[in-house]
């Protein structure tokens, strides 16, 4: 495709959904079932050491999907994102996004990828205003435009009033919500978020779930980890279990967790509840 074609396509995808959100027509959501493959990954491997952090992955992610990455803690998660963004090489394997190889042709890949990485480093002596200006003018948008976006997210995100003070200054609550704001301000035709809902109140984080859901219905792609099972299997249609670097199952949320809950499904594969015992030392107090 064209890259004028394609760039004037992803920048559609934020402009539509705020008029969504004035809007309250049905959205007739794109069926990932149907759909073609956003997002191939193909033998991904990465060691660290003597450890194996990641083992030889195969994932395919289609448009219109909420997918959802879910694995105990050294699963392999972060890891795995951050090699489909770009930001921490593989030893094998490959990640294509539209097609186009993540390693091979970066630029152009991340033209369609937007992020919210662990450990997010944020430009905190900046603004939340300066911070999404720079977020923008980077991915190539013109100062109307992100003034515009800036508006209209900060808006959505419940961010109107912390615009002008510094990032610094803000709950982690909040700081994740403006990285996220960030990394939706240029439309990516797919998100890749790493546990985008840790420290946000229930409130942001409900209404952060219906601006995702608005997104994915319009026809936009999330990639996303969580440790939260109710939330994956509430708001995912898709999900892969990842263990020891492993996808032990992968597909849609209803076939992944069979006959219980995900939640159940996820300590089956993780290994099992683990006992507690020998630590009555706990049970006689100290005074």
């Amino acid at each position: 495709m064209d890259d004028d074609v394609e760039t004037a396509r992803v920048t559609e995808l934020l402009d539509e959904l705020v008029a969504a959100e004035a809007d309250d027509t049905p959205i007739e959501r794109v069926d990932p079932a149907t759909s073609p493959v956003v997002l191939r990954i193909t033998g991904l491997s990465r060691r660290f050491g003597d450890t194996i952090a990641v083992d030889g992955i195969d994932l395919d992610v289609h448009q219109g999907s909420f997918y959802g990455i879910v694995g105990p803690n050294g699963a392999g998660k972060t890891t795995t994102l951050s090699m489909i963004t770009g930001l921490l090489r593989p030893d094998a394997g490959t990640i294509t996004v539209h097609g186009v190889n993540v390693w091979g042709e970066p630029d152009a890949a991340k033209r369609s990828i937007g992020v919210l990485p662990d450990r997010l480093r944020l430009f905190d002596r900046l603004t939340g205003a300066q911070l999404l200006y720079y977020a923008g003018v980077l991915r190539g948008l013109d100062g109307a435009t992100v003034r515009a976006r800036t508006k209209d997210l900060a808006r959505a995100f419940g961010l109107e009033d912390a615009l002008n003070r510094l990032v610094t200054d803000y709950s982690a609550g909040m700081t994740k919500k403006v990285a996220l704001a960030a990394a939706m301000i240029h439309s990516p035709r797919l998100l890749v978020l790493d546990e985008p809902f840790e420290s946000v109140d229930p409130v942001s984080a409900a209404n952060v779930v219906e601006i995702l859901q608005r997104y994915v219905a319009h026809g936009g792609t999330v990639v996303l980890s969580s440790h939260g099972m109710d939330l994956i299997q509430r708001v995912c249609d898709h999900v892969a279990i990842i263990v020891h670097g492993k996808v032990l199952a992968a597909g849609a949320v209803d076939d992944v967790r069979g006959s219980g809950t995900l939640e159940e499904r996820f300590v089956e594969l993780a290994g099992g509840r683990k006992a507690a015992e020998g630590m009555e030392w706990l049970h006689s107090f100290s005074d």
